[in-house]
């Protein structure tokens, strides 16, 4: 179990008036991975980034798995409880308030964004899921998503993350009252150009909504 206070991480504090991007990397990757794609997303804002604390074959991950797409499920109930409490900790550490924290991954870290999301509203109520699947096959979910916002990006010929389980965890997110946006474009796993212009104007529209509100 990784220690709140020692998970090895970066944060950058931003404007006080933009939100806190969670910055959450895919298998292989480090908290520096995704920090290009902060400015792109929304300029100015503040960002986390934490580090996957499961290690499998020396490269880093969110939780385990018992191979390519079958879920160890038990250990991804887990490690979303832990990255909830993290976020609550980094919350009070760095005195973030009442400040939006938009978690945004990319594969396995768009599956525990999504994952998290799922169980744990209360500390991620808004994602940005690049190339994600739905994470908790098997498990019910009887959480109250009402207050949450997710976006789904997705390629129609993603081998690693089909598309099926795609439409499925939308269609899950929707059922518990969360809003969803899909889009899906062509191709297979990644992260394309035209994916990050659309989530960016949709951390626009989601934090302006917030404003006009």
């Amino acid at each position: 179990m990784t220690t709140t206070h020692a998970w090895p991480h970066l944060f950058h504090e931003g404007a006080a008036d933009t939100p806190v991007l969670l910055l959450l990397h895919g298998t292989g990757g480090t908290e520096h991975d995704l920090l290009p794609l902060a400015e792109r997303l929304a300029p100015g804002a503040g960002y986390l980034a934490p580090r996957g604390p499961v290690r499998e074959h020396g490269m880093n991950r969110w939780f385990r798995r018992f191979g390519e797409g079958v879920f160890d499920i038990d250990d991804v109930v887990l490690r979303a409880g832990e990255l909830a409490a993290f976020i609550s900790w980094a919350r009070e550490h760095y005195a973030l308030g009442d400040r939006r924290l938009i978690a945004v991954g990319f594969s396995n870290g768009a599956n525990i964004a999504l994952a998290t999301a799922l169980l744990h509203p209360g500390m991620v109520a808004d994602a940005v899921a690049f190339s994600g699947m739905y994470p908790l096959e098997g498990r019910s979910i009887d959480t109250d998503l009402s207050g949450s916002s997710i976006a789904l990006f997705n390629g129609s010929a993603d081998a690693m993350a089909p598309l099926d389980s795609a439409v499925r965890v939308g269609s899950i997110l929707e059922s518990r009252g969360a809003e969803v946006r899909r889009n899906v474009r062509e191709g297979g796993h990644g992260i394309h150009p035209t994916e990050v212009d659309g989530a960016a104007a949709w951390i626009t529209s989601l934090t302006r909504k917030v404003t006009h509100d």
